[in-house]
């Protein structure tokens, strides 16, 4: 038996390790996902998102015990931040999880951001394709952090959670950060602090021009276009928890139910999938650049090409394009 077709029987060894091998990259691991993707477009990904300290990681904890609860399996995705020394993910998630390790219906994995600005590393959509493929009907995915550029889970999720904390100012943050946009599902944790009312008040100021409308790309031309359309569909909730006290999961759970089934009903369920299916594709579209600019292009020219826009003797785009141009004709020659 391959470990794709172990995988999907179950072998959780066999998981592990095929996730490996799709995380790093390797011939064996993208071909396994070949294999793997027609049987992927079932699970519901929630993206949980929000800056440091907000207590992502005490809320999806507390979320998977209540969800095990009800007698449901789920995986989890911890993306976390990288040491700049081994490359490795630092504060795996599964160390903070530690009750939840010897559950076999929940299978967790921490990966290491690796340095990516957008709170994903660049094999995550990889990691959630196998495991959606091999049956798991919920995943949750957990992010670095939030702000500014740390919005690539809206493309990958089909509900996004933003998780705000009293008293650190990101009522105000999430305002700048663009992350209203994304959000599905408002939640403001730590709500035992006296600060979360006002976090609340300052958070549905500014909710009536929220609406989730399966446009999850944040591009100018897409933001123009769900401007441009009548807001109608989900109103954005904002619930309260507090993840230690074991507050307002139910809540936070029916409203994660409730998403799912207006994307199915309305049909952007098939909207969304059809945006995640363009990201990811994009995606591996700029990896295989990469790999193409490595090889056939080399780090010497690049690094000739890119000491020109240091001396300002030329421009960043035309820069890029000459690269280009040298891809191109590497790769013209070679056939």
């Amino acid at each position: 038996m391959d470990i794709a077709a172990a995988a999907l029987a179950g072998d959780r060894r066999a998981l592990s390790r095929l996730l490996s091998w799709v995380e790093n990259g390797t011939v064996a691991g993208h071909a396994a996902l070949a294999q793997l993707f027609p049987q992927t477009g079932e699970a519901h990904v929630v993206g949980i998102t929000g800056a440091p300290g907000a207590g992502k990681s005490t809320l999806v904890n507390q979320l998977a015990r209540e969800i095990r609860e009800r007698g449901q399996k789920l995986a989890i995705v911890a993306v976390d931040p990288t040491s700049p020394y081994s490359g490795g993910a630092l504060l795996g998630d599964r160390l903070r999880m530690r009750a939840l390790s010897t559950d076999t219906g929940v299978f967790m994995r921490s990966m290491a951001s690796r340095g990516d600005a957008g709170g994903m590393a660049h094999a995550t959509r990889d990691v959630v394709s196998v495991l959606d493929a091999v049956g798991y009907p919920l995943i949750l995915v957990e992010t670095v952090g939030a702000g500014q550029s740390q919005v690539e889970v809206a493309c990958m999720a089909h509900t996004v959670v933003l998780v705000e904390a009293p008293g650190m100012g990101d009522d105000i943050q999430a305002l700048k950060a663009g992350l209203m946009e994304i959000a599905d599902i408002i939640v403001v944790n730590k709500a035992d602090k006296p600060e979360a009312r006002q976090t609340v008040r300052a958070l549905q100021s500014v909710r009536p021009g929220m609406r989730s409308e399966g446009h999850h790309r944040v591009s100018v031309r897409e933001e123009k276009q769900v401007a441009a359309e009548v807001a109608t569909g989900w109103e954005v909730p904002i619930l309260q928890t507090s993840a230690l006290e074991n507050r307002g999961l139910e809540e936070l759970l029916a409203a994660l139910e409730a998403h799912r089934d207006f994307l199915k009903e309305s049909g952007q369920w098939r909207a969304r999938l059809q945006e995640n299916a363009r990201a990811e594709v994009e995606s591996w579209l700029q990896r295989h650049l990469l790999a193409l600019l490595a090889d056939e292009v080399g780090e010497a020219r690049l690094t000739a090409v890119v000491d020109t826009v240091r001396r300002r003797e030329n421009d960043p785009a035309s820069a890029a394009q000459e690269l280009l141009a040298a891809i191109l004709a590497a790769a013209g020659g070679a056939r």
